[in-house]
């Protein structure tokens, strides 16, 4: 059988190519009715308009449209919604729906169930890795939010469970289906990848001149420190990534994303600002400051003094610096506390809408 949520347009097209009457406006109304439709069944695709009755009859027989559960859904007091899925391949995993100036939603999604980097601040770090989701999983995750939300979705982020460079294929897939104007229709501008310094996915995504954005996880210039907490410094050198982060700022025309997770009595002193300015020289980039958030306790935020003293230190980057919310502490929906928990915040019952 063949999963039409696995499949973007072009991949669609291919399957159809043998079909007697299976023309581009058929698979796009069949596309369309599928993800823009958000169909629940293969009746509801059976019923796609404009589309030829033998087209209609061979994809009910030879499609199918599987589904996640939602096991449960967790509201936050900032009014951030995590939501745990399993999996029918297996697996939990989470996604977080991020509201924006009460106008639009972002859905944060999960690209692996665990993750195989092992950044020793992130809860899913700590999970291992236990395999990579398929394209319909992340896409079904965002599928299943929009359903209930009550504003439209217009961006998503894969800064969930996992790296999404390392499961390349698949990512890129669910993002092309995201982007298209008869899929969700989520500007490409507005589709970000997060990744803790992944070279050979980088160089791939360039290669293939994508149109999504990325986020480099940096936390530290100093390549002693960064490995201290994210080993891939071991595998692939901070000097080898910021080459890579070079090209990427020279060929998009744009300041590269660095997030910056701030650590108490770690990572936020001057020579950390001037490690960054070096490090960084003649490359064009901006600053995403994010609080550490570990459950465990070893490791802190910085407190409001802290902070605001390594902002006055980072002057020296030169570059736009920012403070990154990070919502959902309280149900541990924030920045790398995403474990597939149950815990925090306002149950909400399954069937009812958020």
């Amino acid at each position: 059988m063949i999963n039409l949520k696995d499949l973007d347009f072009d991949a669609l097209s291919k399957a159809l190519a043998a079909v007697p009457a299976a023309s581009r406006t058929a698979c796009l109304k069949l596309f369309a009715s599928v993800f823009a439709h958000g169909a629940q069944s293969m009746e509801h695709v059976r019923a796609a308009r404009m589309v030829p009755a033998s087209v209609r009859d061979w994809v009910q027989a030879n499609g199918c449209l599987p589904s996640l559960t939602v096991v449960e859904r967790r509201r936050a007091d900032d009014g951030f919604v995590k939501y745990l899925f399993e999996s029918p391949q297996g697996g939990r995993f989470e996604a977080v729906r991020i509201p924006l100036f009460d106008e639009k939603y972002v859905v944060c999604i999960s690209s692996q169930v665990g993750c195989a980097l092992a950044c020793d601040f992130c809860a899913t770090g700590r999970m291992g890795f236990q395999r990579n989701l398929e394209a319909w999983e992340m896409v079904d995750q965002v599928l299943a939010i929009r359903a209930e939300a009550d504003r439209p979705v217009r961006g998503a982020v894969f800064m969930g469970m996992g790296e999404p460079l390392l499961n390349f294929e698949n990512t890129t897939r669910a993002a092309r289906i995201l982007c298209h104007p008869a899929g969700l229709a989520i500007s490409g501008k507005a589709i970000t990848f997060s990744t803790a310094g992944w070279v050979p996915g980088i160089r791939r995504y360039l290669r293939e001149g994508l149109p999504y954005r990325l986020a480099f996880s940096i936390t530290s210039a100093i390549p002693e420190k960064r490995a201290q907490v994210l080993p891939v410094e071991k595998t692939w050198p901070l000097p080898v990534l910021v080459d890579e982060i070079r090209h990427y700022a020279t060929t998009r025309r744009e300041r590269a994303m660095l997030a910056y997770v701030v650590i108490k009595g770690f990572n936020t002193g001057r020579e950390d600002a001037e490690a960054l300015a070096r490090t960084f020289e003649g490359v064009p980039v901006k600053i995403d400051l994010i609080d550490v958030t570990d459950a465990t306790g070893k490791y802190e935020p910085p407190d409001a003094e802290e902070l605001s003293r390594f902002r006055d230190y980072l002057q020296v980057v030169k570059a736009p610096i920012a403070r990154r919310y990070s919502g959902g502490k309280d149900i541990g929906a924030a920045c790398g506390t995403l474990e597939a928990s149950q815990r925090g915040g306002q149950l909400i019952l399954e069937g009812a809408t958020s």
